[in-house]
Order: C-alpha cells, then structure tokens, then sequence
C-alpha cells in the first residue's frame, strides 16, 4: 500500500517527545485501516507523526501525550487474559544520506507489504510514520508482529518499535 498523504502540518519536534500508552482509547485519527488477521481484525492508526494499534486486548499508542511521562521504554512485557504482550523500541540518529536511504526503504516495506498503513507528512520531505503488520505462528497458537518507524527528519531521527501480540 502506497503512503497515504497526511493533510495536517507536522508537529512534532523530536523523538523524546514519543510516549507509550495501553490504556488509552481512540484518538483522533488521520488515517485508519482495518485488516483481518490472526482472527483479529487489527486496526492501524497513525495519529501525526504517532500511532495507535487496537489488537484483541492490546491498545497500544506512541505519541506525543500532554501530560505523559515522556520517553518510549526499551521494553514493556504484560501478560493479559489469554495473550502474552510484548514491546520495544530503539531510536536511531542518522546522517542525512543514511537518514533518506532508511526512510525510502520504510515507505518500501509498508508498500510492498500486505497489512500496512504508511503517512507522509506535507511540506517536509522524510516525515513519516508507518505501521506494518503479519501473523506469525508461536507455542500457543496464533499471534501478530507489527513494527512501526516516526521519523524525525529535521534532526535525523527514526524511532522503531516491534511489537509481538501472542495467544497462550
């Protein structure tokens, strides 16, 4: 799927302005896809340079929160009702040259995968977010991996994220 233009500015600043949330409920969103999969149907939203994933039991949220603690954790494991969760995340400051090539192969990926969500920004060249998701097999039965990339182009920054959701 072809990266769907964002019609609103861009926003946010810098990648230490990400927080992370389950609990959340829907924000508003700029662009919204539904995929079955795994026998969820898995909504991807990408909220500006930010995303919300809604899968079985799961609502997670990166973005820019108001009075959230600021910063994404390296890791988050919870154990819910029938699924084990996991998260992480790595930010990545790159040279300009290394910067373009990254995001050009992120718009790739989302474009040439099936279950995928990709917005670019308007006006600055390199501002994306994008959401990617699969099924995967694990012990339990089923589950989905998805990985999402915000980027930061004024400073360079990517910020990635995997995510396993997995039946137990």
């Amino acid at each position: 799927m072809d990266a769907v233009s964002l019609d609103t500015p861009y926003l946010d600043t810098d990648a230490d302005q990400l927080c992370f949330s389950l609990d959340l409920t829907e924000r508003p969103a700029l662009a919204e896809r539904v995929v079955p999969l795994g026998g969820l149907d898995v909504r991807l939203r990408l909220l500006g340079a930010s995303h919300q994933v809604f899968a079985g039991p799961v609502r997670e949220t990166v973005a820019c929160l108001r009075g959230a603690v600021r910063g994404l954790p390296g890791t988050c494991t919870r154990h819910l009702p029938g699924w084990d969760y996991e998260f992480g995340s790595t930010t990545r400051r790159l040279p300009p040259e290394e910067f373009s090539a990254e995001v050009a192969q992120v718009v790739g990926l989302a474009a040439d995968t099936e279950h995928s969500l990709c917005g670019a920004f308007p006006g600055l060249p390199g501002a994306v977010t994008a959401v990617v998701v699969e099924a995967v097999g694990g012990p339990h039965g089923a589950g989905l991996v998805w990985r999402t990339w915000h980027t930061y182009p004024q400073n360079g920054q990517i910020v990635s994220t995997c995510s396993r959701l997995e039946a137990r």
